[in-house]
């Protein structure tokens, strides 16, 4: 298959186990992407994603990676960057949390909050400053479409998202001009391992399918996306709802 030069030589996960990372890797890998980190907590499941990278003919690599620590990230980024150019950070770690507990116990609520937004408020900017500085390169930013507007279901959740949103976008303003691509990526509800005991709400899709939305975001330097594209049209509607009339939708 011939290169496309608008995707990544080399790739960046932050989130190494993430389905929709992996999956994305993956298509990239079969493009054109050559070398791969993988950050995240170290673990068995962290190296047999990166086997099963390499089984593909990718220099994949593992990095410790902590969210919750945001002290170490200036160090373990900076070692990352220091071995060569990065074309393409991937910011998709996250957790869902449980809505009824995270009510019951702040704390939890407070760990949600602090894994989706402030860690990732943390590596999206030091990511930002080494692609400024190589004056090239995409930040791809998973959010979700639970932060458009909050539900009843998953607020605490949706609301990380939501700070995740808008800091994505407003990153992309500052770094705009500077050679640097920043992406925000908005799923509706994907199938995975880890959403596979709630109730899925349509539309739905898959890993597999926000890896191809990236990819075509990507060779169009889109700086949003929305996966499947007909929820920019959904979410329209949504937000200009009334609270009253929101409230009884089955959300």
């Amino acid at each position: 298959m011939r290169e496309n030069p608008d995707l990544p030589r080399s790739l960046l996960v932050l989130g190494g186990t993430s389905e929709i990372a992996l999956a994305t890797a993956r298509r990239l890998i079969a493009r054109r992407t050559r070398t791969v980190w993988l950050a995240g907590r170290p673990s068995p499941s962290l190296e047999q994603s990166a086997d099963a990278l390499r089984a593909l003919g990718a220099d994949v690599r593992t990095v410790a990676f902590d969210a919750l620590d945001p002290a170490s990230h200036e160090a373990v980024l900076g070692k990352v960057f220091a071995e060569g150019t990065v074309d393409m950070v991937l910011l998709a770690f996250g957790v869902l949390g449980d809505q009824a507990r995270d009510e019951r116990e702040p704390i939890d609520a407070v760990r949600v909050v602090q894994t989706n937004f402030t860690g990732a408020v943390s590596a999206g900017l030091i990511s930002a400053r080494a692609l400024q500085d190589q004056a090239h390169g995409s930040l791809v930013v998973l959010s979700s479409v639970a932060g458009e507007r909050a539900r009843r279901s998953d607020f605490i959740y949706g609301s990380s998202k939501a700070g995740l949103d808008v800091f994505t976008q407003g990153l992309g303003d500052a770094l705009y001009g500077t050679g640097v691509h920043v992406m925000v990526v908005r799923p509706g509800f994907v199938r995975t391992r880890a959403t596979a005991a709630r109730e899925a709400l349509p539309p739905t899709t898959t890993p597999e399918a926000v890896a191809t939305a990236v990819e075509r975001g990507l060779r169009r330097r889109s700086e949003t996306v929305w996966v499947p594209g007909g929820l920019r049209v959904m979410m329209a509607a949504l937000r200009h709802l009334p609270r009253a009339a929101f409230r009884r939708l089955p959300l």
